[in-house]
């Protein structure tokens, strides 16, 4: 369980740093990013690496605390490595939708606005195509929600 613990870990940190490098890195000579955008990357990436390394050690004293407060002898429920991998597993389709929703909002919320400045009275149907498009991430929350009452 440690093994895929560290795999995802050093996944999420490299899925960063590749985001990072493509961020700050020039793709071509025409496109360059200003040279304030980089210090601006540099911020974000440190905000999250301190509220990643806040909320690590809050779980784990959250984590200690608990086990001071059951005592050394006593038993805590463990969760098993089949029940560790059932709840990764219950939190993909809210991934997925999450995702799927991001990417229709993208499409829908730019065909939108090209509408919407065209025609003004559009205003109302494209609400509700974004409403549409966002009811996929409801859709996936539910899912995992009515999962989590199967175990």
């Amino acid at each position: 369980m440690y093994g895929l613990i560290i795999l995802m870990g050093l996944s999420l940190v490299g899925l960063v740093g590749w985001g990072v490098f493509y961020e700050i890195r020039s793709r071509h000579p025409d496109f360059a990013a200003p040279r304030w955008w980089s210090s601006v990357v540099g911020v974000n990436v440190l905000v999250f690496v301190v509220a990643q390394v806040g909320l690590l050690f809050l779980v784990a004293q959250d984590a200690m605390a608990q086990e001071i407060a059951t005592g050394e002898g006593a038993a805590s429920p463990e969760i098993s490595l089949g029940m560790g991998l059932a709840l990764l597993a219950i939190g993909l389709p809210t991934a997925v939708a999450t995702v799927a929703a991001g990417l229709a909002v993208g499409a829908v919320g730019s065909s939108a606005l090209a509408a919407i400045s065209e025609k003004p009275e559009l205003f109302g149907r494209t609400l509700i195509y974004l409403g549409l498009a966002e009811g996929i991430a409801i859709y996936g929350v539910v899912v995992t929600i009515l999962m989590l009452g199967k175990i």
